[in-house]
């Protein structure tokens, strides 16, 4: 199932999109766009952090690494990512170019990585 939603910039109204579809919708994946920059009403990744249990800052570190390879202003993205429950929680840019650049550096791990978050006992070798 997949949901979408348009919030505005807003902490309180974003945070309670992410607990929702986390806690109540059971979403494996919540994918969030835009809010990741330095102006005043960029406030997704604090968003996120008030509500993931646990940060992965390799897959935003991907991110921003792969995206530096196109431009310099990728350094500036505060993009997060990390877990709640059993959801996997991705910042993306809001540009389109930048969030498919963004999600192509991530898709290759998507599949474990929710596997793992999700109680996968297998080895990871």
């Amino acid at each position: 199932m997949a949901w979408t939603a348009v919030c505005p910039d807003d902490e309180v109204e974003i945070r309670k999109v992410l607990m929702i579809w986390a806690d109540e919708n059971g979403a494996d994946l919540i994918l969030t766009t835009g809010g990741t920059g330095l102006s005043p009403r960029d406030v997704t990744p604090e968003a996120a952090l008030s509500v993931i249990d646990r940060v992965i800052p390799g897959m935003a570190e991907a991110m921003r690494s792969a995206s530096m390879k196109k431009t310099p202003h990728a350094m500036l993205s505060r993009a997060v990512a990390g877990v709640r429950g059993r959801t996997l929680i991705i910042n993306l840019p809001g540009s389109p170019k930048g969030a498919k650049e963004n999600l192509e550096a991530v898709i290759p791990a998507l599949e474990h990585a929710i596997a793992k978050i999700q109680g996968d006992p297998s080895e990871c070798a």
